[in-house]
C-alpha cells in the first residue's frame, strides 16, 4: 500500500523551512501538538532542538513513534473515581 508523502512548510527558529512526511506521520504530529496545546511549528521547533544531529524527518517519525507507544495518562478525575 503507497503512503502519501505530504511537504509542508514551517518557521522554525525564525528560519522557513519545509519537512517532508508521511501523512499518518503529519496525522500523529497534529494530535500531539493538539493535546499539549501547541501549534505544529512550536512542537516542531521543541523537537528540532533536541535532535542533535538526526535528520529533522527522521527525528520528527521517532518523536511520534515514542508519543505513540507510551500509554495514555489517566485523567486526575478517574484516581477519585
Amino acid at each position: 500500500m503507497p503512503m502519501t508523502i505530504i511537504k509542508h512548510s514551517l518557521a522554525i527558529a525564525g528560519h522557513r523551512t519545509s519537512v517532508s512526511l508521511e501523512e499518518d506521520f503529519w496525522e500523529g504530529l497534529k494530535s500531539i501538538a493538539s493535546q499539549r496545546g501547541l501549534s505544529i511549528s512550536a512542537l516542531v521547533a521543541e523537537i528540532d532542538s533536541e535532535r542533535g544531529e538526526a535528520n529533522l524527518s527522521s527525528a520528527l517519525r521517532v518523536f511520534v513513534l515514542k508519543a505513540m507507544r507510551q500509554p495514555e495518562p489517566v485523567p486526575e478525575s478517574a484516581h477519585s473515581a
